[in-house]
């Protein structure tokens, strides 16, 4: 590491740690290398605030890598909905049978072979080593990334390989051999309550005197911002399905795409072919009606969502992958928000 990196960037920032970091997360409590991994991917794309209650019921569950390893899809999805971004689940249930199968249970220490677990890239590997006290490795998520461009004045498309690569070798750089875990912890403080990417505390940033940026009234500019396209719109209509038992018809989805793996309602993309869609099902319909439209928003287009709420008789000519459940049974099944959110709302 250069000296002068160390001592300008990583020795104020690692005192202003001491006194202002956060030191109270439930995955620094009773601290392991599970904890952090688990806490690693929830925190992927995702704030603290909204991670902690999910992490919370998640070690409670599954306290051990064996233990999700053991459990259903079900089980380890139920846990996951509402957090989003559900691939991270499934890839985090894959990896226990991977741990328990082939390092017999004990997480993996080397950065190449957590790197081969799925959905564990460099950034988070680096995160588990360091923060668990195994290895000095570096990290390059959001909030790095928006510090390093600003205190070293880096410009250019974050999306490009050699931005990244740059802020990969400032990464290397910065990172002290002693302290390397507190240093990785405090330097994701930084960017998440200090330098935020939008009204950043550069009067109180421990790193102002030598922050590049910061000297040339840059601050607002970094990181570079791409021009972000409009995003799609795409409808859909969920159909609700309810017999007299108050009994409620969901389908599984596929392990891919949005909600992959999840429990969801049937869906149709118009309202052309609801009723004889119904008919198939039941041929005693005893109401159709149409909700309040609910928008929701994903990374790369917003989903206008329809609910429809159809009441039957008992009789569903059900296909493979549809299914009845209970109110009390879905509350165990995974489902995605909207979903969870309209079931909530049926009397």
């Amino acid at each position: 590491m250069g000296p002068t990196h160390h001592i300008k960037f990583s020795r104020p920032l690692l005192k202003w740690w001491h006194a202002h970091g956060r030191k109270d997360l439930p995955w620094q409590q009773d601290p392991s290398v599970y904890k952090t991994w688990i806490s690693e991917i929830m925190l992927q794309q995702t704030q603290v605030i909204t991670v902690i209650p999910y992490f919370k019921k998640f070690i409670k569950t599954f306290p051990s890598v064996t233990s999700l390893a053991e459990a259903s899809e079900d089980q380890v999805m139920s846990h996951w909905s509402g957090l989003g971004f559900y691939s991270r689940a499934r890839n985090l249930h894959k990896s226990a049978k991977i741990i328990v199968d082939q390092y017999k249970g004990i997480i993996p220490k080397r950065l190449e072979e957590l790197i081969a677990l799925p959905g564990i890239g460099r950034s988070t590997a680096g995160a588990i080593l360091s923060l668990s006290s195994i290895a000095p490795s570096p990290i390059l998520d959001g909030n790095v990334k928006r510090v390093l461009t600003r205190f070293f004045n880096i410009s250019g498309d974050l999306k490009l390989s050699k931005t990244n690569n740059k802020l990969w070798s400032l990464a290397i750089e910065c990172l002290p051999e002693k302290d390397y875990s507190l240093y990785t912890q405090a330097i994701m403080d930084l960017g998440a309550t200090i330098c935020t990417s939008k009204k950043p505390q550069c009067e109180i940033c421990p790193v102002k005197k030598n922050c590049k940026a910061f000297e040339k009234n840059l601050v607002s500019l970094l990181p570079t911002k791409t021009i972000k396209k409009k995003k799609p719109k795409q409808t859909v209509f969920f159909l609700i399905l309810k017999d007299q038992d108050n009994n409620i018809l969901l389908e599984k989805r596929e392990n891919k795409g949005i909600w992959g793996g999840l429990w969801s309602f049937p869906e149709l993309d118009s309202n052309k072919n609801i009723e004889q869609w119904c008919n198939n099902i039941s041929q005693d319909i005893k109401k159709i009606e149409y909700g309040k439209i609910i928008n929701h928003g994903f990374s790369h287009f917003d989903l206008e969502i329809t609910p429809v709420v159809i009441d039957i008789k008992n009789t569903m000519a059900l296909e493979d992958h549809h299914v009845r459940f209970t109110k009390k049974q879905i509350s165990k099944l995974g489902v995605p928000k909207p979903v969870k959110s309209l079931i909530n709302q049926l009397k």
